[in-house]
């Protein structure tokens, strides 16, 4: 795959506007750039159709980037009988962990503990419900090595695994699949769609859509554009209304807080906590390979014209609280260091009752032609946008290839042997795969851009200028927020805009676009 397609970048960006404006017909419109438009992106391109995707602010800006970033083997869903879901689920998550995203998901342990607020009979439903989660890794054939068979562990095995949880608190240890870091499985689906040819188009709004195109302005000129398409897509999440006036949904938004993973005695696995004794709901506290442990999720309803996308500090008490009730510690809001959230939208149904759009994701056709798909997880984006592009080439006609995303690598996978063997810090293997190297080389005439970023921060300046030159970052925010994360933490944020607007400005970097 050559460096030249598979590089997004601001230069490829103004050039792809301009092609646009002289031919401006393409066969599929994707509209919004999260996990779930760019899987759209990757399976038409894949396919061999000509694809134009935009984006009103930066890719992977909104929910796609607010995950607890778990890839869920479908587990929660055998609880409500739902084994389709949960098929599903387990089947992505086996193309994800042993083919597309070798580099960026890899086996979680998780650890149940056994706290003594939980009934014997549903400690019995738990362990049978993990149980039952190795039945779907068998019947989907996922590698028993990667994810191993649930057992139960004594309390000395538990306190090595988790080394601040309550003293002699067994468990049962089982295995899920951890997502180094969400938004770089964005960033990996767009170059990856780009490499075949797709035109994505951050900072670049749809004013309205039709079945047959849009009209499109282009936030950084103001320019505007009517694009038409053989079919439009509509993947805008909870904004889908926006452009849909058919499309009704309300909205719940999901909170996270970290806290130095040093506090909780840099722990090798996750912890899966029960929020009361129904077992509905649950709180993960999962590490992350930049020395943050971060515990989430709540769920909370919002009002039709609410937004807000920061946790309250009730949310955060709630996190807290969850999260202290198994920990032979206990941690306070002053060592929370940061938070973030996303939103997620809910339908109903004829008489009113919640529909669990994590769950189930639909391919509706509006009033205006247009196709919108919404819901699911981020564990089944690929299906979510085989589904939307299955139906759009049904809709209008057009010829295509069958689907074949399951077997199309990502950029920066290859298989497990060959990452292992690649020369370069495991954290930045972890992020950018076989282009680990390439992040390094970049040091090698400006040994600046290998020191760190921030103190206490593992991200080097080598990564800023990565994500300029081929990861389409085109602001401060982009690289402190998204590409690298470093600005998740408080006290580093506004150092690492500094360092990030010297980036964007530096002739060195600007002439490499």
């Amino acid at each position: 795959m050559s460096l030249q397609w598979s590089s997004l970048n601001a230069r490829r960006r103004a050039r792809e506007l301009d092609a646009l404006a002289s031919n401006s017909v393409v066969d599929v419109l994707v509209v919004g750039g999260g996990i779930t438009g760019m899987g759209v992106a990757l399976d038409a391109a894949s396919r061999g159709l000509s694809v134009v995707l935009v984006e009103r602010g930066d890719i992977g800006g909104g929910a796609s980037s607010t995950s607890t970033d778990i890839i869920h083997g479908g587990v929660r869903y055998l609880q409500n009988r739902d084994v389709l879901a949960a098929v599903e689920s387990a089947l992505e998550r086996g193309y994800l962990l042993q083919h597309t995203a070798t580099h960026l998901v890899r086996s979680l342990p998780v650890l149940l503990p056994d706290l003594g607020e939980l009934p014997p009979k549903r400690r019995w439903l738990a362990r049978a419900g993990l149980q039952a989660g190795e039945a779907l890794r068998f019947g989907v054939r996922t590698d028993k090595s990667l994810l191993p068979a649930p057992r139960r562990i004594s309390g000395a095995e538990a306190a090595l695994l988790f080394p601040t949880l309550t003293a002699d608190c067994g468990g049962v240890l089982s295995f899920d699949a951890q997502l180094e870091d969400d938004h770089r499985l964005v960033v990996a689906v767009a170059r990856t769609a780009g490499s075949l040819g797709a035109k994505i188009l951050p900072r670049v709004s749809a004013k309205w859509v039709a079945g047959d195109g849009a009209q499109v302005r282009d936030e950084l000129t103001g320019s505007e554009l009517r694009i038409t398409a053989a079919s439009v897509i509509n993947a805008t999440g909870v904004w889908s209304d926006q452009l849909e006036p058919g499309v009704r949904y309300t909205k719940r938004r999901g909170s996270h807080i970290m806290v130095r993973s040093a506090l909780l005695g840099e722990p090798r696995s996750a912890l899966l906590i029960p929020v009361d004794s129904s077992l509905k709901d649950f709180v993960f506290v999962v590490g992350h390979s930049d020395g943050t442990t971060h515990i989430g999720a709540t769920d909370i309803p919002l009002s039709d014209d609410d937004a807000a996308t920061e946790p309250t500090a009730q949310e955060v008490s709630d996190l807290l609280s969850v999260a202290n009730k198994a920990l032979g510690i206990t941690i306070t809001t002053d060592e929370v260091i940061g938070s973030y959230s996303g939103l997620r939208p809910v339908g109903h149904d004829a008489d009113g009752n919640e529909i669990d759009m994590s769950r189930k994701h639909l391919v509706t056709v509006g009033d205006t032609g247009a196709i919108t798909v919404v819901g699911g997880k981020l564990t089944t984006y690929r299906k979510m946008a085989e589904d939307a592009v299955d139906r759009a080439i049904e809709l209008s006609g057009i010829w295509a290839a069958d689907c074949s995303t399951r077997e199309v690598r990502l950029i920066g996978a290859a298989p497990r042997a060959q990452l292992n063997a690649i020369d370069a810090p495991r954290r930045l293997i972890d992020r950018y795969g076989v282009e680990a190297t390439d992040v390094l080389a970049l040091g090698t005439d400006e040994p600046r851009l290998l020191e760190p970023i921030a103190e206490g921060s593992p991200v080097i300046g080598a990564e800023f200028a990565f994500a300029v030159q081929r990861e389409l970052a085109m602001s401060p925010e982009d690289l402190v927020d998204r590409r690298t994360r470093i600005g998740r933490v408080t006290s580093q944020r506004d150092g690492a805009l500094d360092a990030a607007q010297q980036f964007c400005g530096d002739p060195l970097i600007g002439d490499l676009r």
